[in-house]
């Protein structure tokens, strides 16, 4: 059985936790030390039962805690060769780092990894698709526009971490600046709830059990807009959604 929780989504920090079998990784970390250990343990999850931590890239709030949680517990990492150029003075000495091809599987214990590139203002980003041999889970954010391949990576899912980052009304009326506004809505920005509603009715959703919108930010967008764009796509009610919320996550979801 494969399950996933988050300690926490959006621009002040991220941290997903997959577990199956004996394995549980954690992708991304953007919480100081204490902070990721007290997330942890309100999942139910120490850090030194963690196989090993993945990084998408190399923003703050997705790598700020890496090393630190690593070296600590010395745990491996995984990552790209482009994050890890842009990110090594931040990084540090990291204990295990293992460099990962955007286009190649590999396997972690229980479960396999499917990474795959996205357009994002970063050095080489990736997110991934878990399987553990009967279910497959599809993540998804900081990522400015829909691909062809990002398509045919989260179709047949079971479950869906996607982004939903911003209103574009919000943003546009909001307090960000012209060229803030220009960087987060653009091909190399994040997604807004209408681009994250249509990539979704591009995907084979017939194995669907869960969806969890995420990133969200606190200024430019409400889980109300977020949820209302996504149950138009499904034909849903609000409460069949999740939100991964950036100071509690989401608890623990179940695939069977």
């Amino acid at each position: 059985m494969m399950r996933f929780a988050s300690l926490g989504s959006g621009s002040e920090g991220n941290g997903l936790l997959v577990s199956a079998g004996r394995t549980h990784l954690l992708l991304d970390c953007g919480f100081g030390l204490k902070e990721s250990v007290t997330r942890l343990a309100r999942l139910g999850i120490e850090p030194a039962q963690l196989s090993g931590i993945l990084v998408t890239h190399e923003h703050g709030d997705h790598s700020h805690g890496v090393a630190l949680l690593a070296r600590k517990y010395q745990l491996p990492v995984w990552l790209t060769h482009g994050t890890w150029r842009s990110a090594q003075r931040a990084l540090g000495n990291l204990p295990a780092p293992n460099f990962i091809d955007p286009h190649q599987p590999f396997a972690i214990g229980d479960l396999e990894l499917l990474p795959y590139p996205v357009p994002h203002d970063a050095a080489e980003p990736v997110q991934f698709v878990f399987a553990d041999g009967q279910h497959r889970l599809g993540v998804l954010t900081d990522v400015g526009c829909s691909t062809p391949h990002i398509i045919a990576m989260l179709s047949g899912c079971d479950a869906l971490v996607l982004e939903c980052n911003h209103d574009s009304q919000m943003l546009a009326d909001g307090p960000y600046p012209p060229s803030l506004q220009q960087r987060v809505g653009g091909r190399l920005g994040h997604l807004g709830n209408h681009q994250a509603a249509e990539l979704l009715a591009q995907l084979d959703r017939s194995k669907l059990q869960h969806l969890l919108a995420a990133h969200l930010s606190q200024q430019n967008n409400t889980p109300q807009l977020a949820l209302a764009a996504l149950c138009e796509v499904l034909n849903c009610t609000p409460d069949w959604l999740g939100i991964a919320d950036q100071h509690s996550g989401f608890d623990w979801r179940e695939l069977r």
